[in-house]
């Protein structure tokens, strides 16, 4: 009888193959989504809808009860104010820009050469105008340029200069606006700069320096290459901010005198808001959406173009 037994073959069980949900959810690109959702479903709870919604809005009349199409489209391209603003978002926001790239580039440098125990400390005193509220210290600034008790034309009648209209004047208030966004924002290109120039190998720098490359060659040969996307993601970064600034113009000229500090986002909020046309407001700053899609697509292809090459 055991013999018996012994001579029947035990069949193995057979294996359970994984149904499809089950192999769904062991690829590691299906539990990185999941991880990702919550994030996902904040981005489009704070920037899909509403944006969205401001496309609903711009095809309504001032009452909101009725649709009109994109009659508040062809409304703004017959209106002087619009492309008033339009120039003058581009030139606030691209001349803010460069001299914070060049500011911060110089500065970079200079810390960078800084030995090591006391470069702690300037980082921290130079971040201090970015990390500080905008629209806090814009208020210091409006102290500043104020016209009757202004420090700088007291500082400027020492020297026998009549005072400056600093926000009394249009073409004096749109330089006061772009001085306030350089130095809110020019210690971000820095700590982003430096951060670049550490990851740069110094052998780079000792070989030119052997080869007998001066100051300036090692710069360009050597440090902007080696930097150049980190520059162009910056830039990139600093222009979309720049271009929907609200709070500097706002506080510190609220887009006068005479609507000659306005940009996309203050006269969306002087239109939609103050004046109630809130279909109008949200055709304005839709406006930006094509301007900065358009910086963005030639910044991006140039990256992805040097990693091409790479």
């Amino acid at each position: 009888m055991s013999e018996l037994v012994g001579s029947v073959r035990q069949t193995p069980p057979k294996k359970r193959r994984p149904k499809a949900l089950e192999r769904l959810f062991q690829r590691k690109s299906t539990i990185a989504f999941l991880m990702a959702m919550p994030l996902i479903l904040v981005i489009f709870g704070l920037v899909a809808y509403p944006a969205a919604y401001a496309v609903y809005l711009s095809m309504l009349n001032k009452g909101m009860d009725q649709f009109v199409g994109f009659d508040n489209f062809v409304f703004l391209f017959g209106r002087d104010t619009f492309w008033m603003v339009v120039r003058q978002s581009v030139v606030f926001a691209v001349t803010a820009v460069i001299f914070k790239s060049i500011i911060g580039f110089v500065v970079a440098h200079l810390v960078h050469n800084i030995p090591a125990k006391g470069q702690r400390k300037w980082r921290g005193m130079l971040l201090i105008p970015w990390v500080i509220p905008p629209a806090m210290s814009t208020l210091a600034w409006l102290w500043l340029f104020d016209p009757s008790y202004s420090a700088f034309n007291w500082i400027l009648a020492e020297f026998g200069v009549a005072p400056v209209p600093w926000t009394g004047n249009t073409d004096w208030a749109r330089f006061s606006v772009i001085l306030v966004n350089i130095w809110v924002g020019a210690p971000f290109f820095m700590i982003m700069y430096l951060a670049a120039l550490k990851s740069v190998p110094e052998q780079l720098f000792e070989a030119a320096s052997i080869d007998g490359a001066n100051w300036w060659q090692r710069i360009w040969y050597i440090t902007l290459p080696m930097m150049r996307n980190i520059i162009s993601i910056t830039v990139l970064f600093s222009l979309i901010v720049t271009f929907a600034n609200f709070d500097i113009v706002r506080v510190l000229t609220s887009g006068g005198p005479l609507d000659g500090t306005h940009v996309f986002a203050t006269w969306a909020f002087e239109r939609g808001i103050i004046s109630g046309d809130i279909p109008l407001g949200a055709t304005i700053s839709l406006f930006m959406v094509p301007i900065l899609g358009i910086a963005a697509i030639f910044i991006l292809r140039d990256i992805n173009k040097r990693g091409n090459e790479a």
